[in-house]
C-alpha cells in the first residue's frame, strides 16, 4: 500500500497494518522534522509533490521490493503540506518472516523514495527565511558515493 496524505500520519495504525501472525519481523522507518539544519533553527518543513507521478513511482518501488524480498505486507506513506518539528513526514513499514528481509526492504524503499519520487521539501527557518532542500542521500547516491 502506498499513500500520500495531507494529514498527520498515524504511525500506530501503519504498524497495525503490517502486523500479522506469519511475520517474524517488522521494520519501520519514520522520517521526522528536525528543529535544526546546518546550525539553523527550523520551524517546519513544507512538502510539495506531483502527486500522480509520485504515487506511480511509489507503487513501482513497492512492486520492486516485493520482487526482491519475500515480504508479507508493505506500507509507504508520505505527508505533504506543512510538517512541524518532531512530526512524521514519511513512514515505511514492512513485514516478513525474517529480519534481514525486513531491514533490507525498508532501507531500499526509503532510499529509493528519497532519490526517485517527485516530492520536494522547503525548510522554513526561525528567522523567517525559507530554502528548498535537496536530499544529501540523493546527491551521494547519484554520484555513486552511497552504496
Amino acid at each position: 500500500m502506498v499513500e500520500i496524505t495531507h494529514s498527520t500520519i498515524d504511525v500506530q495504525s501503519i504498524v497495525g497494518t503490517v502486523t500479522n501472525s506469519e511475520s517474524g519481523a517488522i521494520d519501520v522507518f519514520i522520517g521526522t522534522t528536525r528543529n535544526n539544519s546546518d546550525g539553523r533553527g527550523v520551524l517546519s518543513l513544507m512538502y510539495e509533490a506531483y502527486e500522480p507521478m509520485a504515487l506511480k513511482i511509489m507503487a513501482e518501488l513497492e512492486d520492486e521490493a516485493r520482487s526482491r524480498w519475500n515480504l508479507h505486507r508493505v506500507v509507504v506513506v508520505h505527508r505533504l503540506g506543512v510538517v512541524e518539528a518532531a512530526e512524521a513526514s514519511v513512514v515505511v513499514a514492512v513485514s516478513s518472516a525474517h529480519r534481514k528481509e525486513a531491514f533490507d526492504a525498508c532501507r531500499f524503499l526509503i532510499d529509493r523514495l528519497k532519490r526517485d519520487v517527485p516530492i520536494w521539501k522547503k525548510e522554513r527557518f526561525v528567522d523567517g527565511s525559507e530554502k528548498w532542500s535537496v536530499s544529501k542521500a540523493t546527491n551521494q547516491e547519484s554520484t555513486g558515493a552511497l552504496k
